[in-house]
């Protein structure tokens, strides 16, 4: 898939975004191994801490229904600023996804593309730990 679609159907979910609170709808789109597409968008709550950020909601849900290989995710808001994952996605990412991992970053019609070993450059990582 190329990235121009996968953020297409990012763009396409910040409508079911739940953000009476900040205002600021975020739509993910995460691309598994297999070509299944898992999206998400942020579910915020008056209890601010229990709020839910676009790409860990599709994380979650591909984990869900038993995916565990991601091939890339795109992020897109429909205003400043650009949405950047917070330092809580990007460990979950990080948890699945090797650090040249493709991250699509959109707020309108351009996008910017990082890497998550770019974004998190120093990842808590057990696996090479464990005996």
């Amino acid at each position: 898939m190329e990235p121009e679609q996968l953020i297409q159907i990012a763009r396409e979910t910040i409508g079911h975004a739940h953000a009476p609170y900040s205002n600021y709808k975020v739509g993910a789109a995460l691309l598994c191994a297999d070509g299944t597409v898992f999206t998400g968008c942020n579910v915020e709550n008056a209890s601010y801490g229990l709020t839910n950020c676009a790409e860990r909601t599709a994380v979650f849900s591909a984990v869900a229904a038993g995916k565990t290989e991601f091939t890339a995710i795109a992020v897109a808001a429909s205003k400043e600023p650009a949405p950047f994952p917070c330092g809580a996605c990007r460990q979950v990412l990080a948890e699945f996804c090797p650090p040249g991992f493709p991250v699509y970053i959109s707020n309108g019609g351009s996008f910017e593309r990082v890497t998550l070993g770019g974004l998190l450059p120093n990842r808590f990582d057990l696996r090479d730990k464990r005996e």
